[in-house]
């Protein structure tokens, strides 16, 4: 199998509606969706967290992206330092993703033309999830020789 980097991302009891909606947005499957609760018996399940998404699995041919709730007991601090950068070839892909991820959560920078992308914007999503959208790449000086 190759390397490949995927995200893991953790939420807060609410792991099982984004992935859900990410699946569906993004036109990916939902190949995992297993909760606490459904763990083996000889992995008992932590009081309180039945329903808690314990792991969940999207599939995309672009990418793949895990996630899981906070087990009860351990503390939530959020999805911090980092955001989920996505691409499209057409701004208006960007566009239509951009408007949904929208719905219910806080637009940090709208979107724009920069010199990297005809459209580029930043918002986290009702879920908690920082993304950063680009539409219609542009191309990009090389990098430096490294010496």
């Amino acid at each position: 199998m190759p390397t490949q980097l995927s995200p893991y991302l953790s939420y807060d009891g609410n792991c099982a509606d984004a992935m859900r909606f990410y699946a569906e947005l993004f036109g990916a499957k939902l190949e995992a969706l297993i909760t606490f609760g459904q763990m083996p018996q000889d992995m008992p399940c932590p009081p309180g967290g039945e329903h808690r998404v314990m792991h969940a699995h999207l599939v995309h041919p672009g990418f793949s992206l895990m996630a899981g709730d906070t087990p009860p007991g351990m503390a939530y601090r959020g999805i911090q330092g980092a955001m989920m950068a996505i691409s499209f070839d057409e701004p208006a892909e960007a566009q239509r993703v951009f408007a949904a991820l929208s719905q219910g959560g806080t637009v940090t920078m709208p979107l724009a033309e920069t010199f990297w992308a005809q459209t580029f914007g930043m918002v986290t999503d009702r879920f908690g999830t920082p993304w950063g959208i680009n539409g219609g790449p542009k191309a990009m000086p090389a990098a430096p020789a490294q010496g």
